[in-house]
């Protein structure tokens, strides 16, 4: 048997009133939070709440509906890297949310599991159910009550009990504020570990998604894809880690950079190691997405970089079952 549940966060503010909810039916749902949280919180408790109500079920198979990247590539992708390091990234700084993130390492340990990338406010019944219950529970924190619980699963204790005995963490003042969804796509499932480490992405304001311009649904996965990864790349978390951006690049990447040079993977590793940040990231207003072939990518769009306005051009090629950045242009807009 195999247990499917959408998990997801709210956060009134970001950070502000957060809320956490889980949905498997009417019956079986549990939502929580703080006065004081994240969206990315949220996120990871939603998660982990879920592993520790199925924990007396052990044997079944558990399909979590995520429509955040962030904590699907953090559980599977990423944990392990951090564990390696003492749980810090690679440039030494702490892991963001590290008790919740500890929590789930600790929580999956064992099970048999698998994380499914959901598109967030696009109709999905059990996505919906999940973030209408998580922004319940920020909205009563946020009017000074306690929110509805839930029911939660037949053999566990409720939110309630787990609060009392300290199981749902405090907001631990160290996670700035956070990628806010991008309702951006990640591979539709993913396996339990992966070794790849990167880091979660600061905020920005809400981006326009792209439309696809190909009718066929492959086409517009690729281009959501590519869309939420360039949203990544261009984050102050992961543009000021030297590895983090090199897993986002073609081994062959150029880039005509915004002040006219020419930019390469050698290039970007001199600056990094050099205590050189790269040029801030920013909001995207995407112009076009245009498919080529079946594994390139075109991504046109205007980059709001403080008081900057940047037209960007990037190019984007699968090489296996990941998509890196080949080539890369801006042009400051006059």
């Amino acid at each position: 048997m195999t247990i499917t549940a959408a998990a997801d966060g709210s956060a009134l503010g970001n950070p502000g009133p957060a809320g956490w909810a889980w949905y498997i039916d009417d019956e079986h749902w549990r939502a929580g939070g703080w006065a004081h949280g994240t969206n990315n919180m949220g996120e990871l408790m939603a998660v982990l709440d879920l592993f520790r109500s199925t924990a007396h079920l052990p044997d079944e198979d558990l399909h979590i509906l995520c429509d955040s990247q962030y904590v699907i590539n953090s559980v599977t992708k990423w944990m392990p890297g951090w564990k390696k390091k003492g749980w810090k990234k690679s440039d030494g700084k702490p892991v963001l949310n590290l008790d919740l993130l500890k929590d789930i390492d600790e929580a999956i340990k064992g099970r048999k599991y698998t994380f499914e990338w959901v598109k967030g406010h696009a109709g999905h019944d059990l996505n919906e159910a999940a973030d209408d219950r998580a922004r319940a529970a920020a909205t009563a924190y946020q009017a000074g009550r306690e929110p509805d619980a839930g029911p939660g699963l037949e053999g566990t204790r409720s939110a309630q009990e787990r609060m009392a005995n300290h199981e749902v963490p405090e907001p631990d003042g160290h996670d700035p504020l956070p990628l806010e969804d991008l309702d951006a796509a990640a591979p539709e499932t993913a396996p339990a570990a992966a070794p790849a480490e990167s880091a979660p992405a600061a905020p920005a304001p809400e981006p326009t998604a792209p439309r696809a311009t190909d009718p066929s649904e492959r086409s517009a996965a690729d281009l959501q894809m590519v869309f939420e990864l360039e949203s990544e790349l261009l984050s102050p978390a992961v543009r000021g880690d030297l590895d983090e951006v090199m897993a986002f690049l073609h081994p062959e990447f150029q880039e005509i950079s915004r002040d006219g040079s020419l930019t390469d993977r050698s290039t970007i590793i001199a600056a990094l190691t050099g205590g050189h940040a790269l040029p801030a990231g920013g909001a995207l207003q995407v112009l076009a997405a245009t498919p080529w072939g079946q594994n390139k990518v075109q991504l046109a769009y205007r980059l709001l970089a403080g008081d900057q306005v940047i037209l960007c051009s990037s190019f984007w090629q699968q090489v296996d079952d990941r998509w890196l950045l080949r080539y890369r242009q801006e042009t400051p807009a006059a």
